[in-house]
């Protein structure tokens, strides 16, 4: 990472180790494959958010670290469960759990995640943070049907786009940096900033994402893989409404029709480029990012904050 994390360096380090007896299971089929998630799992960004939103309110505390797995718990049970959702045989550059292990069991190994993470909390009687988690388990699958749903159709509104990220992708990183701040402030109207704060990154963070769609850049995905799956992105969505009526047909024709060959990927990918698609959904991510940052104004000043800012910016200065 081009940040430095060094200020939870040793919290990382507790909840890795907090991570890993949090998955484990006396199931030696359910065990390897925790060992293999564990191996392969990737750079813990929502783990950060939790411990940093932790810090900047207070002192890292035991119900922070159950915060943090849960956060992991319930991220990794999406991906997994998304892998069987899209057949997907890669994950991070590395065979998927799908790959090896199939749909069955990969549905089951979510599910365990799940109630894991459920656990977990309710064990150590962490009633407060299991709602702020679980409504993002809730938003989740509510922007990944709706995206489903709107993609047979072509929507193509703006709005709609939004309320598919917050639901979709920034309702797990809302909630991790909500669960983080209330771990050590207990404070609600301190959990609601942080909870905000999280939700306009997590909408930068996805239009990054989408970016990456029309670059080269080594992402682990293909490019053009959202069209290929119609997947209606930021810079998409604005060429098409922007776009003269000849050119509107031609690009939904293409994305209804002709979404699964490369040249004609590559042809949409082009007219996006030269239509200002990109230059738009930048200028979207910059927003949101700077609107997020300024909800920190209300903190004081420190290292913490200081890496939370980076942390922030390394979201969508990211290279994949």
């Amino acid at each position: 990472m081009n940040f430095s994390s060094e200020i939870i360096a040793e919290e990382l380090r507790i909840f890795e180790t907090r991570f890993k007896d949090s998955v484990k299971s006396n199931v030696p089929l359910i065990d390897r494959i925790m060992r293999y998630i564990v191996k392969t799992k990737g750079k813990q960004l929502r783990p950060m958010f939790v411990l940093l939103s932790a810090k900047l309110s207070g002192s890292i505390n035991e119900s922070t670290y159950r915060a943090a797995s849960l956060v992991e718990l319930l991220h990794t049970a999406s991906l997994v469960h998304d892998d069987v959702v899209d057949e997907a045989m890669e994950r991070r550059g590395f065979f998927s759990v799908y790959a090896l292990w199939k749909a069955k069991a990969s549905v089951l190994v979510g599910d365990y995640l799940l109630a894991k993470g459920m656990l977990l909390c309710l064990d150590n009687d962490d009633f407060r943070i299991l709602q702020i988690m679980s409504r993002a388990v809730k938003e989740m699958s509510e922007g990944e049907l709706l995206q489903l749903e709107k993609a047979r159709s072509l929507n193509l509104d703006e709005e709609l786009y939004y309320r598919i990220i917050r639901h979709k992708t920034a309702s797990l990183l809302a909630s991790a940096c909500a669960a983080g701040a209330y771990s050590t402030s207990r404070d609600e109207d301190t959990t609601e900033k942080m909870r905000k704060f999280g939700e306009l990154v997590g909408v930068a963070f996805q239009i990054k994402d989408d970016l990456f769609d029309y670059g080269n850049d080594d992402v682990g995905k293909p490019t053009g893989n959202d069209i290929r799956e119609k997947k209606l992105t930021l810079p998409l969505i604005y060429t098409i409404n922007h776009a003269d009526p000849a050119v509107r047909r031609e690009l939904i024709f293409i994305l209804k029709n002709q979404n699964k060959k490369q040249h004609k990927i590559d042809h949409v990918i082009d007219i996006v480029k030269r239509s200002g698609g990109i230059s738009y959904a930048v200028s979207k991510m910059n927003s949101y990012r700077d609107e997020a940052l300024a909800l920190l104004d209300d903190f004081e000043d420190g290292p913490t904050k200081e890496t939370l800012v980076k942390l922030v910016n390394f979201t969508t200065d990211r290279k994949k």
